[in-house]
């Protein structure tokens, strides 16, 4: 009996040790700040104004990206590995935003269903400015610098706009929201898709 007991001590001793060997491998990641700030859901529906919000971007995003996924030019477009680019969304409304951030969304998406694009805008200046410092200020050994003339342009190009109506009275305000985006065949100018989404929201004052 007691050989029984000791062996049941030596084991407890065992699974004890065990146990803060492992706790003491454990790594925390030190935590800083007051307390006021928490993460969230960024995926949780965003009522906090009547401004466009971070709900109002994933559902323009998701309605946009499938309806472009289904037509037929952009899986042909996919097939024969052709280039799309797009241009910001014009903000044609009261508030300001960020509209790349619908721009930059869609992409993404696009670009995860096989969808390949190129840069424009500030971006495209930024490529040709490294184009131009490895190939002209002398700084770059030029069998090993990357050469000019041999960007890709795109077949299509998406745009689009947002706007909003708004309307207000002593105690409530409505703001009715409508974006719209195109594919134009930029060789042609033809657009060759286009799709909407409205969102209507409002607020009791």
């Amino acid at each position: 009996m007691q050989a029984q007991n000791s062996h049941a001590l030596r084991l407890t001793l065992i699974a004890g040790a065990l146990a803060f060997s492992l706790s003491a491998c454990q790594t925390t990641s030190p935590t800083t700040g007051s307390g006021n700030v928490s993460y969230g859901d960024a995926k949780a529906v965003e009522t906090v104004t009547t401004d466009l919000g971070s709900t109002d971007i994933q559902m323009i995003s998701e309605k946009m990206t499938q309806s472009l996924i289904q037509e037929p030019l952009i899986q042909d477009l996919i097939r024969k590995r052709q280039l799309l680019m797009a241009s910001p969304v014009k903000n044609k409304t009261s508030e300001y935003f960020d509209t790349r951030l619908i721009t930059d969304t869609i992409l993404a998406q696009l670009q995860k269903n096989g969808v390949r694009y190129t840069i424009e805008g500030e971006d495209m200046q930024n490529q040709v400015d490294e184009l131009r410092r490895q190939n002209q200020s002398g700084l770059y050994d030029k069998s090993k610098s990357v050469k000019m003339g041999k960007m890709q342009g795109a077949k299509y190009r998406l745009d689009g706009a947002v706007s909003s109506i708004i309307k207000k009275t002593a105690d409530q305000k409505d703001v009715y929201y409508k974006i719209n985006l195109r594919l134009i065949e930029i060789e042609t100018g033809v657009v060759e898709w286009t799709d909407e989404k409205e969102i209507r929201k409002t607020a009791r004052r």
